[in-house]
């Protein structure tokens, strides 16, 4: 397995010199202990902590996985060990609300932390990840009685926290789903109904597990109006927060899948089991949005995770592998053969690589200053621009990251060549383990319709030009800069097309709205792509900026600027095939009958 090694220099790039965290935080409401030295101090100890305690457990997770019994799931060896540092040290209640015993620090600080977490052990990650999901929706939607009994524990990381959507009949179409849940006396609710995949689902790390759950009430209208969110604990809480006896809730089995072993991924059962309306009766996905959202961020930091641990991998392994000469002359005249290196095939997988990981970091960091500043902003129109911006850029954080993301997975393994597909380099679970990113969370199929349907179409373009504005006032800013002229003029280009494409698809939507589903996944993807060139623009910028005043890190500068002259010319063209194909209509895909596709 690669040893992780948190790339601290790129994480200060983007957030002090890219996206200068220390303003932003000096405009927050509230953040005055986020100090410059402060926030260097967590990310060094988080870094620490991610490196020499979850790092090496990656591999100890994928082997061993989790095992069922009737008592309950055990997860791998040291994983609770683990998770007792993580709670000892803090990191549960980082970013949480001081008013229930959190730091109060910005969601930006622990979206650092949660990436070099996701990096080094996505499947341990996974357990204090959904906790954050929870917290939110709690924080946001209970009562303050609920609060003080689950919200608390949950930002201590006493207890933890699950989302419990899908039923064995409806995954994305929550609308029927049939979970049901039936007032009792004293004001709680019984449920009864199976939910599956339900990461975190039971374990031994915690000694209360949280379940957040959807389910209808008697007589509640049908589809998505008539759904509810409930609050069921695994162990029914005492009158003073303490566990109390085992409610009606159980984990039936656990399923057997392709990665992420380190986690317990369940079926969870609820027989009667004793919960708590969470917000006001049918509006129950309206309050998952809470959760939804911060887990498609959180999924986003899957695919940066995925394309860090596997360039890190392949960057330190074609450095020593030993295979032919340069085409262009030997350069290691004292060995056998060159190091893979120095081939340019092998360069432009290393290459795709940096550039994702490096866009995707940017990408993830400037989404989590727009949920700092929807929280703790200090004017209205703050906060309002901020949450348009987060809206539209989400879908696009959460699918195109972990396409990509697994992509880059998959180049990670090819530089290994046959190594790489022995489980001894830890390259084949990285890719394994990156393949769920583009399926939970809403699939791609579901955020590509999100996005182009619901954010973009349905707002008439708005959505859109909330971030189209942003390119533009760069693009002509920089208009006269000769040295950014290669990365600002196609930039201004695409920034274009993008608009005048949307216009396309939306009119033809409006005589057919198979058009929509028909156009989406391209569309997102181009999406994806313009928002990566806006940000290596950017970062091209900043280095030419650095570079031109003087430095001593100007090897470091310069990479910057390089990686984004590959992006510009080696990835950036996608949006080519992208735009051709999100134009060529719903006919080439619903004129097939379905009897033809027999075989």
């Amino acid at each position: 397995m690669p040893e992780y090694k948190a790339p601290l220099r790129e994480i200060k790039f983007v957030m002090n010199e890219l996206l200068n965290s220390e303003q932003h935080y000096a405009g927050l409401e509230g953040a005055e202990d986020a100090t410059p030295d402060m926030v260097d101090a967590i990310i060094q100890e988080g870094a620490k902590f991610c490196e020499q305690v979850l790092s090496p457990l990656n591999a100890v997770g994928d082997n061993e996985g989790c095992t069922w019994s009737a008592e309950g799931v055990k997860t791998p060896t040291g994983f609770k060990e683990a998770y007792q540092q993580y709670v000892e040290g803090g990191w549960a209640s980082m970013t949480a609300d001081p008013n229930y015993g959190g730091q109060g620090l910005p969601n930006s600080i622990g979206i650092v932390i949660s990436e070099m977490v996701g990096t080094s052990n996505w499947s341990w990650g996974m357990y204090p990840g959904l906790s954050h999901g929870a917290t939110n929706t709690i924080e946001a939607h209970g009562s303050e009685k609920q609060k003080q009994t689950y919200l608390t524990r949950l930002i201590s990381g006493e207890w933890t926290g699950t989302m419990c959507l899908t039923e064995p009949h409806c995954g994305s179409d929550l609308g029927i789903l049939r979970s049901k849940a039936e007032p009792n006396a004293d004001g709680s609710y019984s449920i009864s109904g199976t939910k599956i995949f339900i990461s975190a689902g039971e374990h031994d790390m915690a000694e209360n597990i949280v379940h957040i759950v959807l389910a209808r009430l008697p007589g509640a209208p049908e589809g998505t109006k008539g759904i509810s969110l409930f609050i069921v604990p695994k162990f029914l809480p005492n009158e003073d927060g303490s566990v109390g006896e085992r409610n009606a809730v159980s984990c039936g089995s656990l399923e057997h899948k392709m990665g992420i072993h380190g986690n317990a991924t369940c079926v969870m059962n609820f027989d009667g089991a004793k919960g708590w309306l969470i917000g006001p009766e049918n509006k129950g996905l309206n309050c998952m949005f809470t959760f939804m959202n911060t887990a498609r961020i959180g999924t986003a930091i899957q695919g940066l995770g995925s394309a860090e641990l596997g360039f890190q991998g392949s960057l330190a392994y074609s450095k020593d592998r030993l295979a032919m000469r340069s085409l262009t002359g030997p350069k290691n005249t004292d060995g056998p053969a060159d190091p893979i290196i120095v081939h340019p095939d092998v360069r432009r997988m290393l290459l795709t690589q940096k550039s994702v990981a490096e866009g995707a970091r940017a990408l993830i960091y400037l989404a989590a200053q727009q949920v700092d500043i929807v929280h703790s902003g200090k004017t209205e129109e703050e906060r309002k621009e901020a949450d348009e911006l987060l809206g539209f850029l989400t879908p696009i954080a959460k699918a195109f990251l972990t396409e990509i993301g697994y992509e880059s997975a998959n180049l990670g393994m090819q530089v290994f060549g046959g190594h790489g597909y022995i489980a001894e380099w830890g390259m084949e679970q990285n890719v394994r383990d990156s393949r769920i990113g583009m399926i939970y969370e809403g699939t791609t199929g579901i955020q590509a319709l999100d996005l182009l349907g619901r954010k973009v179409l349905m707002t008439q373009g708005e959505a859109l030009k909330v971030f189209t504005k942003k390119v533009h006032v760069f693009c002509k800013e920089n208009a006269d800069n000769e040295q950014l002229k290669e990365f600002v003029e196609p930039l201004q280009a695409l920034n274009k097309e993008w608009g005048d494409l949307t216009m396309k698809v939306g009119m033809n939507a409006m005589k057919n709205r198979d058009e929509v589903g028909s156009a989406s996944v391209d569309y997102l993807m181009y999406s994806g792509y313009a928002v990566f060139a806006y940000l290596w623009a950017q970062m091209a910028k900043v280095a030419l900026d650095k570079m031109a005043e003087g430095t001593q890190e100007e090897a470091f500068y310069n990479a910057k600027v390089l990686t984004a002259r590959f992006y510009f010319k080696r990835l950036l063209p996608r949006t080519k095939g992208h735009a051709e194909t999100m134009m060529a209509g719903s006919d080439t895909l619903m004129d097939m009958p379905e009897d033809a596709f027999a075989f």
